[in-house]
């Protein structure tokens, strides 16, 4: 099947973006890598009469700056994968990018894209929930930063206004004597996470967790913090025992939808699963051991 005929224009800035956008109305829409949205006009589902391409508004970038990394909403997911900058001060979400899709999709899609998109079952939205990070965006009301917990609201659904668009990310660096892990379960490689689990855990002096924040994709209808899950790890040891509390809570917590992929049932106790064993991988990595 064919999409149907739509004009197509490249902007040069993120100004522009925003004002081809405004002039275009809700028949215009935002195409970087066009991963998501390309298959959906082939499909009739998504028929805007305006393309608006951001690949011009900026480069693909990763800068730190004092404590927080700096992303280009234009990264590619490859880009991210194999930056020195994003392994040596954020290596989960360089992990994360790793696991998109496939080496086509991640040679093309973006960082701004995935997030706009905001697919519940992706692994980035599930990253930059657990490590804390905020979502910078432009549109005719000016500039916001908007922490990324709050960006998602619903299946495929943000907080972007008309004419907004996702201009990049700031991320935190990881601290010292802090661990992490991303995991997912696929069916086979390049499918949607049955689900998937980000973990960032943080030890003190004598090994007990100062600091935990957990996320997961595919348990529901946008990332999901499992903040009770975190809040047991939270001043004390992390043992087997303590993890699979954390995955009981974690499951618990959830409402996820069944699928072709799986039943609620299951996602929820592969849920239980995958917080333990991302637990147990992130505290090993606090404390300077091989994962």
């Amino acid at each position: 099947m064919y999409a149907d005929p739509f004009d197509f224009v490249a902007a040069r800035s993120w100004q522009e973006a925003v004002d081809l956008l405004r002039e275009g109305g809700e028949d215009a829409k935002v195409i970087a890598g066009g991963q998501s949205l390309i298959p959906m006009m082939t499909l009739r589902l998504a028929t805007p009469g305006l393309l608006v391409d951001v690949n011009g508004a900026d480069t693909s970038r990763v800068e730190r700056h004092g404590d927080r990394l700096v992303i280009s909403g234009v990264t590619r997911h490859s880009d991210l994968q194999g930056s020195p900058v994003v392994g040596a001060n954020c290596p989960m979400l360089a992990e994360a990018a790793s696991m998109v899709g496939n080496v086509r999709v991640r040679h093309r899609g973006t960082i701004g894209g995935s997030l706009a998109h905001a697919d519940p079952s992706a692994e980035l939205p599930c990253a930059v929930v657990a490590l804390g990070a905020e979502v910078r965006t432009l549109g005719p009301d000016g500039e916001r930063g908007i922490p990324a917990n709050d960006f998602f609201e619903f299946y495929f659904t943000s907080v972007l206004k008309p004419g907004e668009i996702v201009t990049g990310v700031e991320v935190p660096v990881s601290a010292g004597g802090s661990g992490w892990s991303f995991l997912e379960l696929l069916r086979r490689a390049s499918d949607f996470a049955v689900v998937a689990v980000a973990v960032v855990v943080e030890l003190d002096g004598e090994g007990r967790c100062s600091g935990a924040k957990l996320a997961a994709a595919g348990v529901g209808e946008r990332p999901i913090e499992l903040g009770d899950a975190a809040g047991v790890l939270v001043g004390e040891l992390i043992d087997e025992r303590l993890a699979a509390e954390a995955g009981r809570r974690a499951a618990a917590s959830v409402q996820p939808s069944a699928s072709v992929h799986a039943s609620a049932e299951y996602r929820r106790a592969m849920l239980g699963v995958y917080v333990r064993r991302a637990v147990l991988q992130a505290a090993r990595r606090a404390g300077g051991k091989a994962a």
